[in-house]
């Protein structure tokens, strides 16, 4: 699940995705991917990042045993991650339990801080700043097409069902 907010607000947008792989696999990504270039806006970082201990979470993930870090082959993948996001590789023959005592309570409460910042926030931009916004989100969510959907739908719909969906999708975004 991704969840975009509007330009009228910096805040990070959502991610939270869990893909089983095999019955005792899966690949967990918790993040709030940064809107702003967060070595150019240390201030950006402060707030969503450290003031809120975001990366207990990433943390926490990494002290579990069976999990290790998951890195996308992806370079343009790789890029759009905030330092704090979970990016894990779970292995284990209770997946159910995982998910139910460490990734649910983490994500909710990531989506509570979330929610805090964006939606319900009221960080307000100028207009210069929502013209780079607006463009920068269409940047993302056309690559982030692009990449997760051409790599899954081939597999899981064929390639003409899968051109089909592609294309569509492309020309709304």
């Amino acid at each position: 699940m991704s969840a975009y907010l509007n330009s009228s607000t910096d805040a990070p947008n959502l991610l939270v995705e869990l893909y089983q792989t095999t019955p005792t696999s899966m690949i967990l990504v918790l993040d709030l991917p940064p809107r702003k270039d967060i070595l150019l806006n240390p201030d950006y970082l402060k707030t969503f990042y450290e003031d809120t201990k975001l990366d207990r979470h990433r943390q926490h993930f990494q002290k579990l045993a069976g999990v290790t870090p998951y890195v996308s082959s992806s370079l343009y993948i790789r890029s759009i991650f905030s330092p704090t996001a979970v990016l894990a590789c779970i292995e284990s023959d209770r997946v159910e339990e995982m998910v139910r005592t460490h990734v649910s309570p983490i994500a909710k409460e990531m989506l509570k801080t979330w929610l805090d910042f964006g939606p319900f926030g009221e960080r307000v931009v100028c207009e210069s700043e929502r013209a780079h916004l607006k463009m920068r989100d269409g940047v993302s969510k056309k690559k982030t097409i692009e990449f997760e959907l051409g790599s899954s739908l081939p597999r899981m719909f064929g390639p003409d069902t899968a051109n089909r969906v592609l294309e569509a999708l492309r020309e709304v975004f």
